[in-house]
């Protein structure tokens, strides 16, 4: 595995790779875990050669928020990496992603405002920031995302789209533990007692998710239920639980195919966001 520390590097490694060659890339901010490790799996299976990078993005955190202690273990995760025969680890710093200064310039779709970015107004246009400017140094064929992440998944897609590039964006499921929480560097926060509360959030959507597609009651009149149920068992605060179009991200006030159910509540100092498919 031929690990990059500079945009001249990736140029140069890049370079060698035959030029008929599908390339694969997945974009990370490290700490790894299964969920990335799927990634990975799929554009093994999809591409010729496999591209990872590691950047922790500071334009997609906002005031206040975990960026200092964001976990960063760069030895662990190459070996991760190595294990399933990635070609090239790129691993930028700031300078060679901001070379002009550390800041966000991409505007994202409007559908940034709704969920997360109600409560982080910064993340999307970080996002799609840090993801165009690695588009542009890897040049990938394809590139694959989590579905944890769906909402920034479907803007990232609406990016590609609106600067023509030509990348196919691969949606890859979400992983989960066996209790069914949803694999996250996150989750290093948690503390075991934390752990075993974090899993009721999979179980209280889930639970929505079989009463709205039993059309027993209305989708807001759950989630509404839902977000009791997870406060009295200790998430201090829960920012949403919302059903919307997998297509459009709009709010949606009854079943119908192809809904999703999202939701993100905080347990200790800890933000948990998930979702489900509604089918």
């Amino acid at each position: 595995m031929h690990i990059c520390r500079s945009k001249k590097e990736l140029e140069g490694v890049l370079a060698s790779i035959a030029p008929d060659s599908k390339l694969g890339f997945v974009p990370t901010m490290g700490a790894l875990h299964e969920g990335h490790l799927r990634l990975v799996k799929e554009a093994q299976q999809r591409c010729d050669a496999v591209i990872a990078s590691i950047f922790v993005n500071p334009t997609q955190f906002g005031e206040g928020e975990d960026l200092a202690r964001y976990p960063r273990q760069e030895e662990a995760d190459a070996a991760l990496l190595e294990a399933e025969d990635v070609t090239v680890l790129y691993l930028p710093d700031a300078g060679d992603i901001y070379p002009d200064g550390v800041r966000a310039d991409v505007t994202p779709h409007a559908m940034s405002k709704v969920m997360e970015g109600v409560f982080r107004p910064q993340f999307f246009a970080g996002v799609c920031t840090v993801v165009k400017r690695l588009f542009e140094h890897v040049k990938p064929d394809m590139a694959f995302f989590g579905e944890k992440d769906f909402q920034q998944l479907w803007i990232i897609k609406q990016m590609v789209e609106e600067f023509s590039l030509p990348i196919g964006i691969v949606a890859v499921p979400t992983q989960r533990e066996v209790s069914g929480l949803a694999l996250s560097s996150r989750n290093q926060y948690l503390t075991d007692a934390e752990r075993k509360t974090a899993r009721t959030l999979y179980a209280a959507l889930k639970n929505v998710v079989e009463v709205v597609m039993a059309e027993e009651s209305p989708p807001d009149a759950c989630c509404k239920l839902a977000k009791a149920r997870l406060l009295d068992v200790g998430f201090e605060v829960v920012d949403y639980i919302e059903y919307r179009r997998e297509d459009t991200l709009e709010l949606l006030d009854r079943f119908q195919p192809g809904g999703r159910l999202f939701a993100a509540a905080w347990l200790g100092g800890t933000r948990l966001i998930d979702n489900l498919a509604v089918r």
